[in-house]
């Protein structure tokens, strides 16, 4: 079991950039397939991106290609998400997920052991 602790969210103008990070405990983090999810008020927690343990395979929902990227350093035990080019809809609570059986990154957030505590994210226009 890992547990996990984003940071990395705040306020950011539209167009603006923002990278999110999230540390894990735990020896077994390398392991893990690991994912993105993201939660706007009044909305089903969404997937947003995915990568592999190890790092070989990504995945994004389409309403990101292009704009954000899924990276992760096993020896420093971190997963992050870089975004770029945010719009006002990326507006969510960002979670970060861990999957302890995924060979690949996938979508179903039912899928996923263990979830950090979220961390605000808001675009203004």
């Amino acid at each position: 079991q890992v547990q996990l602790v984003e940071s990395g969210g705040g306020l950011v103008q539209a167009g603006g950039s923002l990278r999110l990070s999230c540390a894990a405990s735990g020896r077994t983090f390398s392991r893990y397939a690991m994912g993105w999810f993201r939660q706007a008020p009044g909305k089903e927690r969404e997937f947003v991106a995915g990568i592999m343990w190890s790092g070989g395979s990504t995945d994004y929902v389409d309403s990101v290609k292009g704009r954000f990227t899924i990276s992760r350093d096993n020896a420093k035990n971190t997963v992050y998400l870089q975004m770029n080019g945010l719009k006002t809809v990326d507006t969510a609570v960002y979670y970060c997920a861990a999957d302890k059986y995924g060979s690949t990154p996938r979508r179903n957030r039912y899928e996923y052991d263990c979830w950090g505590q979220g961390t605000q994210v808001t675009v203004s226009s």
